[in-house]
This record gives C-alpha cells, sequence and structure tokens, in this order.
C-alpha cells in the first residue's frame, strides 16, 4: 500500500509548514488526488490515521477533494471527461494519452494553530 509511505511524506511536509508559519499544531489537512492518480481515497485516509499519531496532526480533519479526470482530443481539438480508463473521445472515438487534469496528489491547504 503506497498510500502509507506518501501520507507519511505529506504529513512531514505540512509539519515543516505549519512550523514555518509558527503553528505548534496541525487542525485540518487538505489534499487533491486526481480520479486517475492511482491513489486510493480510503487507503489514504487509513494511512492518515495511522501516519499521524504522535505528530503535530494528531486528531486533525482529513478533508480530500477528488479532481475529476479531464482528456484532451487531438483530433477533435475538444477537452472531454473520460467515461472508460481507455479514454476514448466521445465525439471521434479516439483514444487520447493527452490527460489535462486528474493526475494530481498535492496538499492543498493546513489550518494550523
Amino acid at each position: 500500500m503506497h498510500e502509507v509511505s506518501l501520507m507519511a511524506t505529506a504529513v512531514e511536509v505540512a509539519e515543516q509548514h505549519a512550523r514555518d508559519a509558527g503553528g505548534t499544531r496541525i487542525r485540518v489537512l487538505r489534499v487533491r488526488i486526481g480520479e486517475a492518480s492511482g491513489v486510493v481515497r480510503e487507503a489514504l485516509e487509513f494511512a492518515f490515521e495511522a501516519v499521524t499519531v504522535g505528530t503535530m496532526a494528531e486528531g486533525a480533519s482529513f478533508d480530500v477533494q477528488v479532481v475529476p479526470t479531464l482528456c484532451y482530443c487531438s483530433n477533435c481539438k475538444e477537452e472531454f471527461t473520460p467515461t472508460s480508463v481507455f479514454r476514448e473521445c466521445p465525439t471521434c472515438g479516439s483514444f487520447s494519452a493527452d490527460i489535462r487534469q486528474g493526475m494530481e496528489l498535492e496538499l492543498a491547504s493546513l489550518e494550523v494553530t
């Protein structure tokens, strides 16, 4: 489960930002994960609970925003939301390798005290 190592790194980064801002406790940690990122939301939420024990983020709220996948069709010159993992353009049926959004894994924001 790679979500544990991802979350451990995110908490380390969040703690550093909290310290830099003069905070002693992280109250809310917000992340953005793309639908096509390969990150499983439920596993990330479980990992958050596990890795925050003994950290500035212990007991914090964890807010996850899922970012939908958006592709670009080079034939039609239009963006579209794919309906399957094959990312087939709904207009012309061609496969798109151009993913414009949905691969994100970002530490979006923190609330600290």
